[in-house]
């Protein structure tokens, strides 16, 4: 087990060096900075001001110099300074960070909430009326664009409550912070809720077909501890493993929604800083988002361990 950990520590620190080095080059390949950014906004074409603004930011130095100037601080916990702000980096992306997670976290709650129990009970109800209705819905879920039913949405609010469900000030409670981010994450959880459903069901069939569910029933085990006790939980491996693909997603793909509903979070704000071309603010935000998506596989491939008992990682 330890060997593994280190093996997979030591994995997840290349992958994070590999994101590194494609994100900095990614950025200076796309034709501009930030410095032809404001000189075409503002109508200026002083050379000699525009030379001076890429010296003061570091862009003329040679590539190496400024991946390692960026990596070496970022590995002292210094994310550098915004372009654009000229503030702290760790300042600007802080207060958005918990907006996200908390957007994040809800849609991820009420995606498994209800895509795992209606996958199982579509599964356990298969080619009756219940199952046909809960396999359209999904479909639904899948080919709807979360901006799309974010819209649906706001329109709804308008014309039934009179009010619009967007994040217009610090919400003064939990309740009322709870209420301004359930809708948007409802909104972007829908989609995940209807594909972790889909996948509970196939997965779910597939069990119940086996050996090992005839031997429990045959031993006069009520169909309630069948089916919750046995087949799901041999069937919520690859389940399990969406979900870890659906956090990664979820902090990627929030940017449509944040924007339609006025949500000040780290997804709508990265979307900006690449507008701007607002290099450490985009690097670091990146890197942040890398890190979560390697933290949340191997806390998959750790909790594989709970679920099955079979699976053992040797030393």
């Amino acid at each position: 087990m330890l060997s593994y950990l280190i093996r997979r520590l030591l994995l997840m620190a290349l992958t994070l060096f590999g994101v590194s080095i494609a994100i900095f080059l990614l950025l200076r390949i796309v034709p501009g900075n930030i410095a032809d950014i404001l000189f075409d906004s503002a109508g200026l074409i002083d050379p000699a001001e525009k030379a001076k603004i890429v010296a003061d930011l570091g862009l003329d130095l040679p590539l190496y110099q400024q991946y390692w100037q960026w990596i070496g601080g970022l590995l002292q916990g210094d994310l550098g300074y915004s372009y654009v702000s000229e503030k702290p980096v760790l300042e600007e992306i802080a207060p958005r960070i918990p907006i996200t997670a908390k957007i994040a976290a809800l849609a991820l709650i009420f995606s498994v909430i209800a895509g795992v129990p209606l996958g199982v009970i579509s599964a356990v109800r298969q080619n009756t009326p219940l199952d046909y209705l809960l396999r359209v819905t999904s479909l639904s879920g899948l080919s709807m664009p979360s901006f799309w039913l974010g819209l649906l949405i706001l329109m709804a609010f308008v014309h039934y409550l009179g009010t619009i469900p967007i994040y217009d000030r610090e919400p003064a409670t939990f309740m009322a912070g709870f209420t301004m981010l359930a809708v948007p994450a409802a909104a972007v959880g829908f989609r995940s809720s209807a594909l972790i459903m889909r996948l509970t069901r196939s997965s779910m069939l597939e069990v119940l077909r086996q050996d090992f569910v005839r031997t429990a029933r045959s031993k006069g085990l009520s169909e309630g501890a069948v089916t919750y006790n046995h087949a799901l939980r041999n069937a919520l491996l690859p389940v399990i493993t969406t979900i870890g693909i659906e956090v990664a997603f979820l902090f990627g793909g929030l940017i449509v929604t944040e924007t339609v509903f006025n949500i000040p979070g780290v997804a709508r704000f990265l979307v900006e800083a690449i507008r701007w071309r607002d290099y450490p603010m985009v690097q670091n935000l990146v890197m942040f988002t890398a890190t979560i998506v390697v933290v949340v596989n191997l806390i998959v491939d750790l909790i594989y361990m709970v679920i099955d008992p079979r699976i053992r990682y040797s030393e």
